[in-house]
């Protein structure tokens, strides 16, 4: 079975390329434009930071109680239909935020842009190559977030000219003309994957009981937890990365230019998690990327004292955070199993994921409450909370 799978992935390399720009120019036009535009979207609009991300929270909330569900379709073999698909259904959506002018429209926008996203991110491009690609789907997934790491680099210099030229709203009619490229990159590589795989290489789908029985196992509510106060603490920072840059004394040039440097960090630590290979455990892994977490929420305190910290920041926060798009799908299938992957992955996806429909609305209110201050003492006790939980998963699995 590892030569078939080895196999299939290699040949399946060209696809693998495709879906990855797919899922950079999908992220670039829905996560990151948001953050990119909001100084922009504040000033075309005239709501607050509150009440402009309540339509991100809708999304995700939308999201996470979808994902369970796009994870039963992908062990179903229906993963490439929903990448195909629902780029556009998102690119639509995207077009029409730039366009709308009432709250009600507005949130019902975001709330379609939830349902497409629960089966056109991350969470199904990787079960669909976990369960196209079997034991061989690691190196695939490495190579999908090495490209689409980029994509906040792409959005934040792009949204800051963008939002310039057109204003918050004309930007994000931009954002989704970018999108409707992702139809023809995923329909073409989901054609030649499904065409070039071998026997033996595509995992069973899920057997009655396998969710019930991953929900008995501590390991599932560990890597839960510890997920999901990491992606609370990197959903605040990204929304607010520009304004906590210009509280730490940045002026806006250098703020987008520091952010901009997150998506070259993930990309620089996804190349060092790849170099390592087989001599770095996934647990390992995940410990060490959940620290640099932790030293990034350090560092954007210390840029208090001394702003250029701000990029030294990008660096780790960057690093550490973009790693937790490979570790997760691979841990989850390591601890957990690879029978039913996409629906156990599906389950476990649903807390990070509302960490991050909550992480606008929650930088708000701490913005409201204690202004930047009180933003990075939260982030810091976020990382060091998924930090300890990583921490206790190695002891029990000692060598995951």
């Amino acid at each position: 079975m590892g030569g078939g799978v080895a196999g299939a992935t290699e040949k399946g390399g060209a696809a693998v390329w495709l879906l990855a720009v797919g899922q950079t120019l999908i992220y670039a036009g829905s996560y990151y434009s948001f953050p990119a535009l909001l100084p922009d979207l504040e000033a075309a609009t005239g709501w607050s930071k509150g009440t402009l991300a309540l339509g991100p929270t809708l999304a995700f909330l939308v999201m996470a109680g979808l994902t369970p569900f796009t994870g039963r379709l992908v062990d179903r073999g229906l993963g490439g239909e929903m990448l195909t698909v629902l780029p556009g259904m998102m690119a639509l959506a995207v077009a029409g935020l730039g366009l709308v002018e009432s709250l009600a429209g507005w949130l019902a926008l975001w709330a379609v842009i939830g349902v497409a996203q629960a089966g056109s991110l991350y969470e199904t491009c990787f079960a669909f190559l976990t369960r196209r690609l079997g034991y061989g789907a690691r190196a695939a997934i490495t190579r999908v977030t090495l490209v689409a790491g980029f994509a906040g680099t792409l959005a934040f210099p792009l949204g800051h000219w963008l939002g310039q030229v057109l204003g918050g709203q004309g930007a994000l009619v931009a954002f989704a003309g970018l999108m409707v490229l992702v139809i023809p990159l995923n329909r073409v590589a989901v054609r030649q994957l499904r065409r070039r795989e071998r026997p033996g290489t595509v995992l069973p789908s899920a057997t009655p009981g396998m969710l019930q029985a991953a929900l008995r196992k501590p390991a599932f509510w560990i890597i839960a937890g510890g997920f999901t106060a990491v992606y609370l603490n990197h959903g605040v920072l990204l929304t607010y990365v520009l304004v906590l840059f210009a509280d730490r004394g940045a002026d806006p040039t250098l703020a987008a230019i520091a952010a901009a440097c997150i998506g070259p960090a993930q990309v620089a630590g996804r190349l060092v998690l790849l170099a390592a290979g087989a001599r770095l455990s996934t647990g390992r892994a995940t410990v060490m990327s959940m620290g640099g977490v932790v030293l990034a929420s350090l560092l954007l305190i210390l840029a208090g004292v001394a702003w250029p910290l701000i990029f030294a920041f990008a660096l780790a926060q960057g690093a550490g955070a973009g790693l937790m798009s490979i570790l997760r799908p691979v841990l989850i299938a390591e601890v957990l199993g690879r029978e039913g992957f996409g629906v156990i992955s599906g389950a476990v996806a649903v807390a990070p994921i509302l960490a991050s429909a909550a992480a606008p609305s929650v930088g708000a209110a701490l913005l409201a409450l204690g202004g930047p201050g009180l933003v990075y003492a939260a982030c810091l006790v976020l990382a060091a909370t998924g930090l300890g939980l990583m921490l206790v998963l190695l002891r029990r699995r000692d060598g995951v």
